[in-house]
């Protein structure tokens, strides 16, 4: 019985001082692409080149380029800031991640991720993005936000278009690629099916 009461409080006391420790290391960029992978090539390697690159090169990079012009005396947005989830669930769930990570990386049997295991969700975005800007700069017919029923309940997350590490996308509109964009709407519109 004594054993298990020392267990509980060594878990009471451990528990935030780990959460606090393992937040303090993933405010730093540097931290979240420190391992090396198998090939001795350091973990995220092109996305952080990309995301540091100037003029921003993808849609991630655009947001941490324009958080220095508007805020220089505030920190660039951080891998973090969009990958660290919302709320006690969503920051929870990131923990758990980086457990079974931290568990395969220990073992040798961590890889380059070819996709995310837990997506971004509108949430991660809606932190910052509450409010959609309604139209592309040069775009004279009905944007897509310009839709209510786009941006309620119709199962299209902000990451199905606006994909953030991609290198493909045009810088004037969002870093958004016509191909992808075209292929989405084509899920409910058949018009946009055809080439």
């Amino acid at each position: 019985m004594t054993g298990l009461l020392f267990a509980a409080v060594l878990l009471f006391v451990s528990f935030p001082t780990v959460w606090w420790a393992t937040d303090r290391l993933e405010s730093n960029d540097d931290f979240c692409n420190a391992c090396h992978l198998p090939t001795g090539i350091r973990l995220h390697t092109e996305i952080r080149a990309d995301f540091d690159e100037r003029p921003a090169p993808n849609l991630a990079a655009q947001h941490a380029a324009a958080s220095l012009a508007t805020r220089p005396d505030s920190p660039a947005i951080r891998c973090i800031d969009c990958h660290g989830g919302v709320g006690f669930a969503g920051r929870a769930r990131v923990k758990l991640l980086s457990v079974k990570d931290s568990i395969l990386y220990v073992t040798g049997q961590f890889d380059e991720p070819t996709e995310m295991s837990w997506p971004l969700l509108d949430a991660d975005c809606r932190q910052c993005h509450a409010q959609f800007q309604k139209k592309t700069r040069g775009f004279d017919g009905s944007a897509f936000h310009d839709k209510p029923l786009h941006n309620t309940g119709l199962g299209v997350d902000c990451v199905e278009c606006h994909s953030a590490h991609a290198t493909t996308g045009d810088a004037e509109n969002w870093f958004l690629t016509a191909r992808t964009v075209r292929s989405r709407c084509g899920q409910c519109h058949i018009e946009y099916t055809t080439p």
